[in-house]
């Protein structure tokens, strides 16, 4: 089987069981139409992704990814219903579709992505592994997607706009925390269900900060010139919010070559893992060759 079919193979199996396990659960219909519309936009699953990757590098049943994986995309999916709101970045279309606020209302939106996080983290207490891994997963998770994580690299990443002093180094840290935090959970937590020794969870976690980087420049590559049917929103809204990006720091052939070293940094970190990893080389290359 080849990378591709890897990849759709993953994604298709964490689209089926985030819908069941939505399913399970008993809510308002309003609010079960809410989340399954977002859940359901597509997207490229780049984090439930890797945490199958991992798995499959250690020998391991993806099956034993399951939860983490579906809580994994439930989270980022709040996010990013989230992130489109008016008080936010106020996005009329996510993945070529109107965003969740504009296909219900502000408030349904709200309580849709109050409701794939908080329900993320129940989903995280069925798991059936020992319980001392499961508070691992879980205190991993909190500090991936909370406070000192992504919500507050989205905070950051908010009073930076309309700033012209904002430095590398702070902008590193936004991204570190906003795009990167989730990837690098994703990977610590595979590393923690395939039961990987310590030393190989760190060069893990060291390829999932470079990765996360490399995911961000990308990103803002893309913004200049990518084609805005395959992104499935506005392209230039960046640089319409005044935003500060890796190409706006560094110019644009300054950002390519930003993204080159910090995949050869995220190339080498795999490298030293203790198995060969061909999977996490090829989701590195997806990354960085995607076109949206």
């Amino acid at each position: 089987m080849n990378r591709t079919d890897d990849l759709n193979k993953w994604k298709r199996t964490v689209e089926v069981t985030m819908q069941e396990l939505i399913e399970s659960s008993e809510m308002p219909k309003r609010l079960r139409d809410a989340m399954s519309y977002s859940l359901e936009a597509g997207g490229k699953r780049i984090r439930p992704a890797l945490v199958y990757a991992v798995l499959e590098t250690y020998g391991v049943p993806v099956v034993r990814g399951r939860e983490v994986a579906s809580a994994l995309e439930m989270v980022h999916t709040y996010s990013l219903i989230h992130d489109d709101l008016p008080a936010m970045d106020d996005d009329d279309l996510r993945r070529g579709r109107p965003t969740n606020h504009r296909q219900f209302d502000e408030a349904t939106a709200i309580l849709a992505g109050d409701a794939l996080l908080t329900d993320a983290f129940r989903i995280l207490t069925e798991m059936p592994i020992p319980a001392t891994d499961i508070v691992e997963i879980i205190r991993i998770f909190g500090l991936a997607a909370g406070s000192s994580g992504m919500v507050g690299g989205q905070l950051d990443d908010m009073l930076a706009e309309k700033r012209s002093d904002v430095t590398l180094q702070e902008l590193q840290s936004i991204h570190e925390r906003k795009t990167g935090a989730l990837l690098v959970y994703a990977l610590e937590a595979g590393a923690i269900l395939a039961g990987a020794s310590r030393e190989d969870r760190a060069r893990l976690k060291q390829f999932g900060r470079h990765l996360g980087i490399a995911f961000q420049i990308q990103d803002d590559i893309l913004d200049i010139i990518g084609d805005e049917q395959a992104i499935g929103k506005r392209v230039g809204s960046d640089e319409q919010n005044d935003k500060t990006t890796y190409p706006k720091l560094l110019g644009l052939d300054g950002a390519k070559r930003a993204l080159n070293e910090e995949v050869g940094a995220a190339q080498d970190a795999i490298e030293s893992l203790s198995v060969p990893a061909p999977l996490l080389l090829e989701m590195l290359s997806f990354v960085v060759k995607r076109n949206h």
